[in-house]
């Protein structure tokens, strides 16, 4: 089967769009912090034939696609393995200290939710895993097993922002005293069991969904790492230099939100007649709010359903 039957870049236009201003030139290059199997990246390098790519994934499963998909693209492609706030060091590796374009699409892929002994989706019956990075030590399986009542409900509130997570996370805890929870279904059970009738009537989606994202992020430190890439990665833009950031749930999107609201804020004293030009903003906002899909591409592709796109350009230089 071909890769474009089983993985359709989000937005791939829109993102092209918003990137070619810093890539449509002579030696420009290209960040895609979340390489995945190579849909945006190919858009990329097709469109600007003068254009470089750096591509990082902490999956190696990922790489060894991509790597495939892009070998037409030769010298002009780089492949790292790390996790994205790595990006600093990962261009610094192949020999460069700025970059013209960076585009995250976070989340989990295409290729994690497609393989279902990922463990990633509460549908199918796999091994709790969700490592992202499958060299990884730490899976989901572990937290359930290890995690005490008060850190299972602390993730599920955080980072499922479950409204039934003590309830859950008692559940849990009292099912893993019978038996280990270490397969999907298992885990799904348990969540099924521990929600009320009524709540299951009421409630939009599958009971299982929040709980799942948490253990995901959490295994996978996600917000952590996006709340140390976004700036390495601002960091790394001249003047000129464009970054877009799509993000599939709340957390992230209000994370990356104040990062880029915060780069394009003036740091001038309130009440200053003029504005100093060293206290003018770094960054500016291509769009307006998020973006999301249209309700076409959310037809032919349901996974672009809950994005959200910002994206920003470099101005001015730091001080």
């Amino acid at each position: 089967m071909a890769l474009d039957d089983i993985h359709t870049p989000v937005l791939l236009d829109r993102c092209v769009e918003l990137l070619a201003p810093a890539l449509d030139r002579e030696g420009a290059v290209f960040v895609d912090a979340t390489e995945g199997m190579g849909g945006h990246s190919e858009a990329i390098l097709e469109r600007f034939p003068q254009a470089s790519l750096i591509g990082l994934d902490r999956d190696t499963d990922a790489l060894r696609i991509a790597g495939e998909r892009l070998a037409r693209f030769g010298d002009r492609v780089s492949l790292v393995h790390t996790v994205y706030d790595g990006i600093a060091e990962a261009v610094r590796s192949v020999g460069r200290r700025r970059v013209d374009g960076i585009l995250f699409d976070l989340g989990v892929s295409s290729l994690q939710l497609d393989e279902a002994d990922r463990g990633f989706a509460y549908s199918q019956d796999a091994p709790l895993d969700m490592r992202m990075d499958q060299t990884a030590p730490t899976t989901a399986a572990d937290i359930v097993a290890t995690y005490g009542e008060g850190d299972l409900r602390r993730i599920f509130e955080r980072y499922g922002e479950e409204k039934l997570a003590g309830r859950y996370a008692r559940a849990i805890i009292a099912a893993r005293q019978q038996a280990p929870i270490e397969r999907s279904s298992q885990l799904v059970e348990v969540l099924i069991g521990a929600t009320p009738v009524a709540v299951q009537r009421e409630r939009a989606g599958h009971p299982a969904k929040r709980v799942f994202q948490a253990l995901r992020i959490e295994v996978n430190g996600e917000l952590a790492v996006l709340e140390r890439a976004l700036p390495a990665a601002l960091d790394l833009l001249p003047v000129g230099g464009r970054i877009v950031v799509m993000s599939y749930q709340s957390l992230e999107d209000r994370l990356v939100k104040r990062v880029f609201a915060d780069a394009a804020a003036s740091t001038a004293p309130a009440g200053l007649p003029i504005e100093p030009p060293e206290h003018a903003p770094k960054f500016k906002l291509l769009v307006r709010g998020a973006e999301l899909a249209s309700d076409e591409e959310k037809l032919r592709n349901p996974r672009a359903t809950p994005v959200r796109l910002r994206a920003a350009e470099r101005v001015r230089e730091a001080a």
